[in-house]
C-alpha cells in the first residue's frame, strides 16, 4: 500500500523545526530518562535506521501496536522520519478487533501523515487519513483557545492510536513543549506527576496539562480524595465522551481547572472547547468552535462540521467523509445557545426509541448518577418485541449498598414512564473499549443475557 510520494515528511519536519529552535529544551521524559529536542532527534534517527533494516520504506502504510510510552513515541517519530505513514494500533485490541481494523486499511490518500481508526461502536471501524496540515491546524487552534506554549508539560495520558493521544504528540512538537510518557494511564501515576513526584532526580518538572476521558478524570479525583492540584497544574482537558454534570461539578469543587472539549477522529481531535474559566461560568457547555472550524446544528439537531482540521477522507471504504459543500455530519446531537456556545445533547446512535418515544441515554444516566448510592451508570436500548426497545441500565455502586428496587422507585419520581430503566445490571465497573470510552456494546450484550426486567413494558 502506498500513501503518496513524500508522505510523512510534514510531521518529521515538526521535530526538526523544534530541535533547530531550542535544541536543549526538554522534549520527552520517561521513568528511565529525559530527552532534549536534540537528543530526541538523534535517537529518532537511530530508530529510523533500525526500522529501515526491517523493510519499512517511504510511502508504506505501516500498522504498528504502540503504547503511550517513550518507545511508542520514538517508533511513530521514526516512521515519520522514514516517510512512512503510521497506522497506530492499540495493543489492547482483541484479535478480532485488530483483524477488523486491518481489513479496513486500504489505499491512503496522498499527503496522509497517519491513519487512525474510528471506534467502531456503531459498526465496523473505518480508517481516517490525517494530513500534516490537519495536525498543524488543530495544534494552532488548541493553542489559541487554551493559551498553550513551550512551557507546557503534557502527560501522554491517551492511547497513541486515539486521535487525542496522537494530537498530544504533534502539538507538543509544534509548540516546543514536553511530553511525560509513563505508559498506560494510571490515576496514581498521573497524580504523582502533577505533584512533581516520581521524576528522575535533578529533573525539576511537573505535569501542567493532561487530556482525559471522563472515566479517567473520575479515577483521578478518587485517587486524590478531594485534594486540590498544585498551582503549577493549569488544565485538565476532558473529552472523548459525555462528561456527566455531577463529575464536572465535583472536579470544580475540588479546584481542578477543567476544560470541556468536543471532538472526533474525523476532525483531528478538537472541534469546540470551553476553557477552564468558561466551564466555571457555564458548566456543561463545550464552548465555541475553534479557530478555523465551522460548526452548525441542522434542523434535525445534528451537529455538522467543516474546516481546516477535517481529515482527508476514509480509507478502505467508498464512504464519503463530507458532503458537496464540505460539511461532515457527525451523528451527534446538540444545540447552540445565544452566546454561540455548543451543548452536546447526545448521539443519534445513543437515542433509544421505546414505544414510539425518543429517549436520550445521557438524560437517564444523569438521573441515575444523581442518586447518592450510584457512582456511575451506562444506559442503552435493549431490543424488545412489543416496544421495539426498552431502557437498560448498568450501574456502579458508590458504596457498599445499592438497592436496585429502591433505585427504580427513586427514578420513577424523576423520569417519565418510557425513560425508566426496565433492565438492570449491577457491575463493579463499566466496561471500557481500547480508547478508554465506555463500551456500550458490551453493556448491551450483558443486559440482553439477563433477560426480562422487573416491571411491565413502558407504554407511551
Amino acid at each position: 500500500m502506498t500513501a503518496g510520494r513524500g508522505a510523512g515528511a510534514g510531521v518529521a519536519d515538526f521535530l526538526a523545526e523544534a530541535a533547530r529552535r531550542a535544541p536543549g529544551r526538554l522534549a520527552l521524559v520517561s521513568p528511565e530518562r529525559g530527552w532534549s529536542y536534540a537528543e530526541l532527534c538523534a535517537d529518532v534517527d537511530r530508530k529510523a535506521a533500525a526500522l529501515a533494516l526491517t523493510g519499512v520504506r517511504p510511502g508504506n502504510v505501516h500498522a504498528v501496536p504502540v503504547e503511550p510510552d517513550a518507545d511508542g513515541i520514538l517508533t511513530l517519530l521514526a516512521l515519520w522520519r522514514l516517510g512512512a505513514t503510521p497506522a497506530p494500533l492499540n495493543p489492547r485490541l482483541t484479535e478480532t478487533e485488530r483483524a477488523q481494523a486491518l481489513a479496513a486499511l486500504g489505499e491512503a490518500p496522498a499527503g496522509a501523515q497517519a491513519i487512525l481508526w474510528t471506534s467502531g461502536t456503531s459498526g465496523r471501524p473505518r480508517g481516517v487519513a490525517i494530513s500534516a496540515d490537519n495536525l498543524r491546524a488543530g495544534a494552532r487552534a488548541a493553542a489559541l483557545r487554551l493559551f498553550l506554549g513551550p512551557d507546557d508539560v503534557w502527560l501522554a495520558s491517551l492511547s497513541l492510536a486515539h486521535v487525542g493521544g496522537l494530537a498530544l504528540l504533534t502539538r507538543s512538537l509544534l509548540l516546543g513543549g514536553a511530553l511525560a510518557a509513563w505508559g498506560r494511564f494510571r490515576a496514581s501515576t498521573a497524580s504523582a506527576l502533577i505533584d512533581g513526584h516520581g521524576l528522575l532526580p535533578g529533573l525539576d518538572v511537573r505535569v501542567t496539562h493532561l487530556s482525559v476521558v471522563p472515566t479517567q478524570l473520575l479515577q483521578l479525583l478518587e485517587e486524590r480524595g478531594g485534594s486540590r492540584p498544585p498551582p503549577t497544574f493549569r488544565c485538565a482537558l476532558v473529552g472523548g465522551a459525555h462528561a456527566p454534570q455531577e463529575l464536572v461539578a465535583r472536579a470544580l469543587e475540588a479546584g481542578w481547572p477543567v476544560a470541556l472539549t468536543y471532538g472526533m477522529t474525523e476532525a483531528t481531535s478538537q472541534v469546540a472547547t470551553c476553557p477552564p474559566d468558561g466551564v466555571r461560568r457555564k458548566p456543561g457547555t463545550v464552548g465555541r468552535p475553534l479557530e478555523g472550524v465551522e460548526l452548525r446544528v441542522v434542523e434535525s439537531g445534528e451537529i455538522q462540521v467543516r474546516g481546516a482540521t477535517l481529515a482527508l477522507g476514509y480509507v478502505g471504504t467508498s464512504a464519503a467523509l463530507r458532503d458537496g459543500e464540505g460539511w461532515y455530519p457527525t451523528g451527534d446531537l446538540g444545540r447552540l445557545d445565544p452566546d454561540g456556545d455548543l451543548w452536546v445533547t447526545g448521539r443519534r446512535s445513543d437515542r433509544i426509541v421505546s414505544g414510539g418515544v425518543n429517549v436520550d441515554a445521557h438524560e437517564v444516566e444523569e438521573a441515575l448518577r444523581a442518586h447518592p448510592s450510584v457512582r456511575d451508570a451506562c444506559v442503552v436500548g435493549v431490543p424488545e418485541e412489543r416496544w421495539g426497545e426498552v431502557v437498560g441500565a448498568a450501574v456502579v455502586a458508590a458504596g457498599e449498598e445499592l438497592d436496585l428496587d429502591e433505585l427504580g422507585r427513586w427514578v420513577a419520581h424523576r423520569l417519565s414512564t418510557a425513560k425508566r430503566p426496565r433492565r438492570w445490571l449491577r457491575v463493579s465497573g463499566l466496561p471500557q473499549g481500547a480508547n478508554g470510552k465506555v463500551d456500550r456494546g458490551a453493556v448491551l450484550a450483558a443486559l440482553r443475557e439477563i433477560g426480562g426486567g422487573r416491571e411491565p413494558a413502558p407504554g407511551v
